[in-house]
């Protein structure tokens, strides 16, 4: 396995989980590994299908306003809590702007707030509802804090979206590449005027308390957050497989743009946000391939990725996750690229079987059995595709997870 960057080492972070009561504190400075699951993550269940980690950063904002429209998975009125982290999940790119591990900087919560957003962006924003940390309006958030913000009674209507509002100062804020998903806008200069924003600063979970029969989670890569489907459409496999469980299921997708095995191996906050799932879908390969883990000259070989999955499956298994592993889809790739996707996939059963984790052939159903590395519904699979794979994986897994 290739050395990870001593930037990396140094960046496993410390979590200091706060209660939804009003009682939000620092984490430490100093980087120490992850800690124990948070029983805040078995109150408060995800509800949307939109991915919300960590994957870029915002360099600088005074009083910018950011707003993001979510699909949730259940409706009617519930007691929403959302939860924050202050650190980059995952290397995007070469890592330039945001790596795994990167810590965000010191930046101010102005005011926060979630709304009825109605059909769309279209409709008027209703019923906004503040938002409050420790039972204040602002919070001052240090370097790799993690909190949670206080509870909030709202009610979202059959149909309608939940917006998310807040007005943010400060330097060096992680946030979502949000790749056209859902609405997301900002008023960068505090004019009210709001237009379209790539890079955005959400919370990294939308929690609510639900009662659900189980919960999922799905840690992976661009593919797994849905980019390139159609906009506000969610028809990307994760949001498919969630629609077919139904909302009486709890479906949290970590997916994010860039990602690789590697940055989920450093065991940070968004591995360990995902294993407070009961099941857990993991699904990397294709940046690992072409990039490789951060600060690498080129892509990793299939002993290497394995390596790192061992690592997360490792995890996993500890918090007694039931696993199921997504092989490397199809990209097009050239024959040196195409072979260790092959090696990997093939590696890949083996592995299944020795943590006792099921095995998705997910590349099967984006290729035909004439061109078995082709990418027929393109690198980033389209609706068709969601579909079909959620379809297919619903069929094989419903009882599993169960």
């Amino acid at each position: 396995m290739k050395r990870l960057g001593s930037a990396l080492i140094a960046a496993l972070m410390a979590i200091s989980l706060c209660a939804c009561n009003g009682n939000s504190e620092s984490s430490s400075s100093e980087p120490i590994k992850a800690k124990n699951k948070d029983s805040n993550f078995d109150k408060y269940i995800s509800n949307t299908v939109i991915a919300t980690g960590n994957n870029s950063m915002v360099d600088q904002v005074e009083k910018a306003t950011f707003r993001a429209y979510f699909p949730v998975e259940e409706y009617g009125n519930l007691e929403y809590c959302f939860y924050f982290s202050n650190t980059v999940d995952s290397t995007y790119d070469k890592g330039d702007n945001a790596y795994a591990g990167k810590s965000g900087g010191s930046y101010t919560i102005e005011s926060a707030s979630i709304a009825d957003g109605g059909s769309g962006p279209e409709d008027e924003i209703k019923n906004k509802t503040e938002v409050t940390f420790g039972g204040q309006k602002t919070k001052s958030v240090v370097s790799d804090e993690v909190f949670w913000s206080d509870s909030v009674q709202f009610n979202v209507e059959e149909g309608h979206y939940l917006v998310w509002e807040w007005t943010l100062t400060g330097k060096n804020i992680p946030c979502t590449n949000m790749s056209n998903l859902t609405s997301a806008t900002a008023d960068l200069y505090n004019d009210g005027n709001f237009s379209y924003c790539d890079n955005i600063p959400l919370p990294q979970m939308i929690g609510a308390k639900r009662e659900v029969k189980h919960n999922v989670a799905a840690i992976g890569d661009s593919i797994t957050q849905g980019c390139q489907t159609e906009f506000m459409k969610y028809e990307f496999w994760a949001a498919g497989i969630s629609k077919l469980l139904g909302d009486d299921y709890g479906f949290y997708n970590c997916g994010l743009g860039w990602s690789r095995t590697s940055d989920a191996a450093l065991n940070g906050n968004w591995l360990e946000r995902a294993k407070t799932a009961e099941t857990v879908i993991v699904a990397f390969g294709t940046n690992d391939i072409i990039s490789g883990e951060y600060q690498a000259e080129d892509g990793n070989t299939a002993e290497e990725i394995d390596g790192y999955l061992r690592s997360v499956l490792d995890v996993l298994r500890d918090a007694g996750c039931k696993i199921i592993v997504f092989n490397a889809p199809p990209e097009d790739y050239d024959e040196a690229h195409e072979k260790v996707r092959l090696e990997y996939n093939e590696s890949l059963k083996k592995t299944c079987k020795e943590y006792n984790a099921k095995y998705f052939d997910f590349a099967s159903y984006l290729s035909s059995e004439d061109g078995p590395a082709k990418a027929i519904y393109g690198g980033h699979p389209n609706g068709e595709a969601g579909k079909i794979v959620s379809e297919a994986f619903v069929k094989e897994y419903k009882d599993f997870i169960d």
